[in-house]
C-alpha cells in the first residue's frame, strides 16, 4: 500500500508571507513536497524584502516580526 504524504504540494500559491525564520528561503519552501515541483531554488530576499521565483512565479514576501 503506498503512503500518502500530508505536505501541502509545492508551487500552487502565487504569494507568500515568510519570516527570518523561514531563511534561507527555498523555492519549493522546506515544509512543501518535492516530488511534483520543480527543482529547488534558493531565492535572495534578504534585501529587497519580495522576490518572484523563476520556475512558477510565486511571491515571496519578507514579513517583518
Amino acid at each position: 500500500m503506498q503512503k500518502v504524504s500530508t505536505k501541502p504540494q509545492a508551487c500552487t500559491k502565487n504569494r507568500y508571507e515568510v519570516t527570518r525564520a523561514d531563511l534561507p528561503l527555498s523555492c519549493p519552501l522546506k515544509d512543501q513536497r518535492v516530488w511534483d515541483a520543480h527543482p529547488r531554488v534558493y531565492l535572495p530576499i534578504e534585501v529587497e524584502k519580495v522576490v518572484v521565483c523563476p520556475y512558477c512565479d510565486a511571491e515571496y514576501v519578507l514579513k517583518d516580526e
